[in-house]
C-alpha cells in the first residue's frame, strides 16, 4: 500500500470593521452624492421605490445637502471626516492587537469609500478563506448592521468558492463594551464631577420598525440598562432617549430634543449625555448633540451640558473589540 498523505490547511482570517460612512468633503455637491446613496438604500427607506425616487429627487436632494454640508463643516477634521478617521484609528489598533495570531484586519464603510466590494475582494487575492465581519453598530438595526450584510452577500453571490463567513450582528450586552463604555463616563465624573441625571441617547428609527420585528428598541434599553448597573446608579439617575428624527411618522421615544426642552422646568438644570449607540464619533454626535442640542438645552434654562465622548480609537475600545472577536478565531 502507498504511503497515506495527509493535508494539512490553515485557514487564513480576515477581518472587516464595517461603518455608516461619510461625504469625502463638507461640500454640497459632496455631501448630496453622500446622501444619494445613503437615502436611496431600501433598508434606510422603507417607502414604495417610484413613491421615494420623487421625494428624494425633488423634496430632499435639492435642499438638504446644503444644511448638512453646513454641519458638517462645525465638526470637520484636518484628517478628515470624524467617523472615518476615527474607525480607521480604531481599526488600526484592533489590526496591532489581532495581527499577533496571524489575522488580517481593515475597515471598510458601507456608502463611500473603503468599499464593501473592493475589500472583500482584496482578502480573496490575498487567500483569505475564513472571513469575520463585524459592523461598529452595537445595537442591530435592519436600517444598518442588515445594509452590510446585503452588500456583502451582493458581492458574495459572484464568488464560485465562498469562504468560512461569521458576520456578528450585534454586541449590545457584551461585557467589554458595556464595561469600556461605563468606564468612560466614570472617567468623565472623576475630572468634572457628576450632574444630575446621565441621558443616554441613541440614534432614532421609525416606530413601525419595532413592530415589524426590528430588535433594535429592545436592545437600546438593554444596553442602557446594562451601563447603568455597571455604574451602580439607580433609575432616578439616568434616562435613555432617542434623537435624529428624521420626517413626520412617529419615531423612537422619548425624543431626546422634547426631553432636554422640558428638563429644566422640572428642576434637572445641569446633565450628562453619552450616546452607546455609536462606535466613534460622527455628525450625530459631534454637532447634533455635542453642540446643537446643548444649544437647546441652555436655551431651556439648563445651566450644564456635558458631551461624553464615545470610545473611538480608544484602548479599551480596541480591547472590548479583540475580545468579541477572538471568540470567532
Amino acid at each position: 500500500m502507498g504511503d497515506k498523505v495527509e493535508l494539512m490547511t490553515t485557514k487564513k482570517t480576515g477581518v472587516l470593521l464595517a461603518n455608516l460612512g461619510s461625504p469625502t468633503a463638507p461640500t454640497t455637491s459632496a455631501v448630496r452624492r453622500f446622501l444619494r446613496e445613503f437615502l436611496w438604500d431600501p433598508r434606510v427607506v422603507n417607502l414604495p421605490r417610484p413613491l421615494w425616487w420623487v421625494i428624494l429627487h425633488f423634496f430632499v436632494l435639492p435642499f438638504r445637502p446644503r444644511k448638512s454640508a453646513l454641519a458638517y463643516r462645525n465638526i470637520w477634521h484636518e484628517k478628515g471626516s470624524p467617523l472615518i478617521f476615527l474607525t480607521l484609528q480604531l481599526s488600526e489598533r484592533v489590526a496591532e492587537k489581532l495581527h499577533r495570531k496571524g489575522v488580517t484586519t481593515q475597515h471598510v464603510m458601507r456608502y463611500g469609500e473603503p468599499s464593501i466590494a473592493k475589500q472583500l475582494r482584496a482578502f480573496k487575492n490575498a487567500g483569505v478563506d475564513n472571513l469575520i465581519v463585524l459592523p461598529l453598530y452595537p445595537q442591530y438595526s435592519s436600517t444598518t448592521t442588515a445594509s452590510i450584510y446585503d452588500e456583502m452577500v451582493k458581492e458574495l453571490s459572484h464568488w464560485k468558492h465562498l469562504p468560512h463567513i461569521h458576520f456578528i450582528s450585534d454586541y449590545h450586552q457584551h461585557s467589554h463594551y458595556i464595561a469600556a463604555v461605563a468606564e468612560s463616563i466614570e472617567q468623565s465624573w472623576r475630572e468634572h464631577g457628576k450632574n444630575q441625571l446621565l441621558l443616554m441617547s441613541f440614534h432614532g428609527l421609525p416606530e413601525q420598525l419595532t413592530k415589524w420585528g426590528d430588535p433594535y428598541f429592545h436592545q437600546c434599553h438593554k444596553t442602557a440598562t446594562l451601563i447603568a448597573e455597571k455604574l451602580g446608579i439607580d433609575e432616578k439617575q439616568w434616562m435613555i432617549v432617542f434623537q435624529s428624527r428624521f420626517g413626520k411618522a412617529q419615531w423612537l421615544k422619548p425624543y431626546c430634543v422634547d426631553t432636554l426642552k422640558s428638563l429644566p422646568s422640572q428642576g434637572i438644570k445641569k446633565i450628562d449625555i453619552v450616546c452607546p449607540g455609536f462606535a466613534v464619533d460622527c455628525l450625530e454626535t459631534l454637532e447634533e448633540i455635542a453642540m446643537e442640542n446643548r444649544a437647546i438645552f441652555l436655551a431651556s434654562g439648563g445651566e450644564e451640558y456635558r458631551y461624553i465622548a464615545a470610545l473611538n480609537d480608544s484602548e479599551a475600545h480596541a480591547d472590548a473589540i479583540v475580545n468579541l472577536l477572538e471568540q470567532k478565531l
